[in-house]
């Protein structure tokens, strides 16, 4: 899955010109968290976030009267606030390296640019948690398990071969580190089998089931 296939698009983009005030407004209204900020034309220059916004406002113990502060308001504008320095995906990015850099560098969105720096959509934390549930079809019902395999060549296979032989379908697969040495935990959705029935395969396999559960649909709505 790449990022392309997960952006927002097209972004709601704004000027360094606009004032902090309508910013603020917009992302009110809209609900978003963050907007890129790009130059007439249409360069990304910086990004601007909710918080961003918030801290700008001044303390309720300021000294000046609600005139004035109004006044300085609506002077101070975007350019003064975003962050210059911003850090951006390509479309053709894996969408897992997008939430590795989104993990390491603690933020929660961000811009996808092309090769001449121009803003094509964006990706936030909140797309990747729908990939997420997606990847591990968390609308389908089936049979949920959590194994602890070792890490060699051929496990999966087994797997997967096991359950094709009992009839099953694999509807999603997740891998994981696990806490013993040389092995690894698989996270697998099966559909066309029970429970019982998953069991007694993946023992005589020798894999180690940490737990396995019948779930139902999940009815998800993405707004």
């Amino acid at each position: 899955m790449l990022v392309k296939e997960r952006m927002n698009a097209p972004a709601v983009t704004i000027t360094p010109e606009i004032p902090f005030q309508d910013a603020l407004k917009l992302m009110r209204e809209k609900g978003y968290r963050r907007l890129p900020v790009v130059n007439r034309s249409g360069e990304l220059v910086g990004i601007v976030s909710e918080r961003d916004l918030l801290y700008a406002t001044p303390s309720p113990a300021s000294s000046l009267s609600i005139w004035e502060l109004n006044y300085l308001l609506s002077q101070l504008q975007v350019r003064e606030i975003m962050t210059k320095h911003v850090v951006t995906t390509t479309m053709d990015t894996p969408i897992e390296d997008a939430a590795e850099v989104m993990a390491t560098r603690k933020i929660g969105g961000l811009p996808v640019v092309d090769e001449n720096n121009y803003v094509l959509g964006v990706i936030t934390e909140t797309d990747i948690f729908k990939a997420l549930v997606e990847m591990m079809a968390m609308h389908q019902s089936g049979v949920r398990l959590t194994l602890d395999v070792p890490e060699r060549m051929g496990v999966l296979g087994e797997l997967t071969t096991g359950i094709a032989a009992l009839g099953g379908n694999i509807m999603g697969v997740g891998v994981y580190d696990s806490d013993i040495l040389n092995h690894r935990r698989l996270l697998v959705k099966v559909q066309g089998v029970t429970k019982g029935q998953l069991v007694d395969m993946l023992e005589t396999l020798g894999d180690r089931v940490l737990d396995a559960r019948e779930v139902g649909q999940t009815d998800l709505v993405f707004v």
